[in-house]
């Protein structure tokens, strides 16, 4: 399997195969080779289905049956290859050669790589491609670079400030404490304070305990597994107890959320319903939902168990068996391999549900959620020591 991005005669080419066959899309302009003009290209594919986008002009290549999972286990290679070995003889038109030029603001899966001489693996022959203090992203937020005799200076957009326009001007003048974030709200002029973890109030000044946590919407917990190392990954279970009165919302996600080939087992509602998804590296599996008519949005608390026994799941709601369900009875993949992190709620600030679970779940959670145990522990897993924001104190009846 492969997905490369080569320039052939003047044309950007994409080629992916996933193992059945080679797809090639071209783009319907040439690359402007001046050396002075840059181009944004977005390529990748949805299952086998490719898109290749420079600087706005779109082409596709439609789905068809066949495979639609990239199994690539190497290194993500930019501008060249350690060995021409490497390279399959169907990834490119011509013989390989390096890439001669520019690359900047690389996004794999959202995720930017830091173009730098410390954060790659490896790399030979690279230069700087700015030579100037102005270089790429300094002026954060749309600001405008000038070089300047001491450095740089930068021109911000009207809603920013700081030295490098980092600053929402609606913060600029903010009392939010030490223990908060501040996030701009453009649209009434002012901001709001988003606390940290066991800290609450309008400024994040009151200190708090709690062994339930509520959830307000754009709050969530993040848990790091001390025991991750010595866990048996092919018999996962989680469990805990939850309410709401919403009918949409991500409850649990076990998985680093990295990007879309990471493992993880999902909890959440969806149409008021219990909503269960495991991917054990084969991308998602189906959907896992309780029958439509029982509802979990009723304000009452809720008991949910999920097991993963290899390919497996059991789901336990209110101690009755509700799931059961062989996801892969061709046991290709069989371990969850989570990489000991725990979301309860939603993302960090910033990171839509809807987005990063690329809609499998349409909202943060809103509701309350205590006793989490993680595969058979003994003891709950204590959430006033994890990381997170704007999570309010449960115990009371509010």
């Amino acid at each position: 399997d492969f997905l490369c991005i080569s320039l052939v005669n003047g044309f950007t080419q994409l080629r992916y195969n996933l193992g059945d066959r080679t797809i090639i899309l071209q783009t319907l302009q040439k690359v402007n080779a001046n050396g002075n003009t840059w181009h944004s290209l977005n390529a990748g594919r949805v299952g086998n289905e490719g898109y290749l986008d420079l600087d706005g002009i779109n082409v596709t290549q439609k789905a068809s049956p066949g495979m639609n999972v990239l199994d690539t286990h190497t290194d993500f290679f930019v501008g060249g290859v350690s060995s021409l070995n490497l390279v399959n003889p169907m990834a490119i038109e011509n013989e390989p050669t390096g890439f001669t030029g520019c690359i900047r603001e690389i996004v794999i899966n959202n995720r930017e790589l830091n173009l730098t001489a410390t954060d790659p693996k490896g790399g030979a022959n690279i230069g700087d491609c700015d030579g100037t203090d102005c270089g790429y992203t300094v002026c954060k937020n749309n600001g405008t670079c000038q070089v300047e005799n001491s450095g740089f200076s930068c021109s911000c957009p009207r809603e920013w400030t700081g030295t490098t326009c980092e600053q929402s001007i609606y913060c600029s003048q903010n009392t939010c404490g030490s223990h908060a974030l501040c996030i701009p709200q453009p649209s009434s002029f002012s901001y709001t304070c988003a606390c940290t973890l066991g800290w609450t109030g309008k400024y994040c000044n009151n200190k708090i305990k709690f062994y339930i946590a509520k959830f307000v919407g754009n709050s969530y917990i993040k848990y790091t597994d001390p025991f991750y190392g010595k866990r048996d990954l092919q018999y996962s279970r989680l469990s805990l107890n939850f309410t709401t009165n919403q009918t949409e919302g991500l409850i649990a996600w076990m998985g680093k959320s990295e990007d879309e080939d990471n493992d993880f087992l999902a909890i959440g509602l969806a149409n008021g319903t219990l909503k269960v998804v495991i991917n054990l590296g084969e991308r998602i599996s189906v959907p896992l939902m309780h029958s439509k008519y029982f509802t979990c949005s009723d304000g009452k608390w809720h008991f949910t168990t999920v097991i993963q026994n290899q390919t497996c799941v059991k789901v336990y709601l209110d101690e009755e068996l509700i799931l059961f369900e062989d996801i892969d009875p061709q046991r290709k993949y069989t371990a969850l391999n989570y990489g000991g992190i725990c979301y309860f709620g939603g993302f960090e600030i910033g990171r839509k549900v809807n987005i990063v679970t690329t809609g499998l779940f349409q909202k943060e959670f809103f509701g309350k959620i205590k006793d989490v145990v993680l595969f058979q522990d003994s003891k709950k897993i204590q959430l006033m020591k994890a990381e997170g924001y704007n999570i309010h104190n449960g115990n009371s009846g509010n």
